[in-house]
């Protein structure tokens, strides 16, 4: 099953996306983590409620799956091949920061070049993890059973900023920094370790990988994070990023207005965003 947020008479609600289109649930809930909260992870009771006829693909404006997150957990170094492309040794524990909620855009919208730090905006394709159950201490033989489904995540990271801190937070958190979409796969339906994912820009492929080579799964990083703190419905976990990165291409090739960034990842989808210079900038 695959789960949609769109705006349908001007408003945001969650739908299941059909070979036909859009069928609408009935519902009351219009964001992903109040929907998980109150059927408890339940998906076969999501899938239940999608009733109506289907609004055509074409004509639906889509949002990201989850509007509002509590919690954008990112994961640094996590594809063998990225941390050999920057000359860095595979982390032994996962290297965890945050992105804030504000970053979150849909398909469509646009990456924003920052005014105040135009020179070096990259693009991160990743795999992203969509929390469906409070999740604290779970082990990763556990974690299935606590992940609502998967999407695709562009971690969008001003470098300067990003090397400018100890932390990596301030590099990866502006705004429209985390297109996320187009819907978000239920964990049924995918099997996230055997997955290719290919980062388009302006049409030209950056990235070409599996995430079978990520260091730390998926089921992995649920365990580590929800040992410290729980994991509330909805929260995403954003795997990390492939080989292939602007910064790491001599010279470095960067986003700049006009650019477009598409990133697909077998059995979910493609997820694309235009990139502009930042409004009123």
């Amino acid at each position: 099953m695959r789960i949609a947020r769109h705006l349908t008479d001007g408003r945001p609600a969650l739908a299941a996306a059909t070979d036909d289109g859009l069928v609408n649930l009935d519902t009351e809930h219009a964001d992903l983590p109040e929907l998980l909260r109150a059927v408890d992870g339940d998906l076969a009771a999501v899938e239940a409620m999608a009733t109506g006829p289907a609004t055509p693909l074409a004509k639906a404006q889509l949002l990201s799956p989850v509007g509002r997150p509590p919690a954008i957990l990112a994961v640094g170094l996590n594809y063998r091949a990225h941390a050999e492309e920057g000359g860095r040794e595979p982390p032994s524990v996962p290297i965890i920061f945050n992105k804030h909620h504000n970053c979150i855009i849909g398909p469509g919208e646009a990456i924003h070049i920052p005014a105040a730090a135009p020179d070096a905006v990259d693009y991160e394709g990743e795999l992203a993890v969509v929390i469906g159950r409070c999740a604290r201490a779970v082990s990763a033989a556990e974690a299935p059973h606590y992940i609502a489904g998967y999407s695709i995540m562009n971690d969008v990271s001003v470098r300067d900023w990003q090397r400018a801190s100890p932390t990596m937070m301030m590099g990866k958190s502006w705004d429209t920094h985390g297109p996320c979409g187009p819907w978000m796969v239920t964990a049924d339906a995918l099997d996230p370790h055997s997955c290719r994912l290919v980062t388009e820009v302006s049409g030209e492929v950056r990235q070409d990988a599996n995430t079978d080579d990520l260091i730390f799964d998926c089921y992995t990083l649920v365990e580590h994070l929800s040992t410290a703190f729980t994991l509330d419905p909805g929260t995403i976990i954003s795997t990390g990023t492939p080989a292939g990165v602007g910064l790491f291409f001599d010279p470095p090739r960067l986003l700049s207005a006009g650019d477009e960034v598409s990133i697909t990842i077998e059995g979910i989808g493609t997820l694309t965003n235009p990139v502009i210079a930042e409004p009123g900038a």
